[in-house]
């Protein structure tokens, strides 16, 4: 629980840097970050893995390069319907969605 609970904090202030650094996101608050990390993890563990077989022959054909697309619209897509937080265009969803899953990453293999 305690890990979990960890991840999300950090999640949470990874996206208010992403915020600050990368043009073309804005966060409003740490509040809006918190829910951002929250229903991002939500997406990745329930609507990525349908979209994941969904798009299995062009991510067979790009060797796995097309996922990284897929997350960029999920990114963008986050930013659609939740107040506070706004994402420019794709290039910036990409940079973010990148820059949150290597966060992500780091954390799963240091925890």
């Amino acid at each position: 629980m305690i890990k979990i609970l960890l991840k999300w904090i950090v999640l949470s202030g990874a996206l208010l840097l992403i915020a600050r650094f990368v043009p073309g996101i804005a966060v409003a608050d740490l509040y809006t970050a918190l829910i951002v990390a929250f229903l991002w993890g939500a997406l990745l563990l329930f609507v990525k893995p349908v979209l994941s077989i969904l798009t299995l022959p062009i991510n067979l054909l790009t060797l796995g390069l097309f996922s990284l697309v897929v997350n960029a619209f999920l990114f963008w897509f986050l930013a659609s319907f939740v107040a506070g937080f706004t994402v420019a265009g794709f290039i910036p969803a990409l940079i973010g969605s990148i820059i949150l899953s290597l966060v992500a990453w780091a954390l799963h293999i240091i925890l």
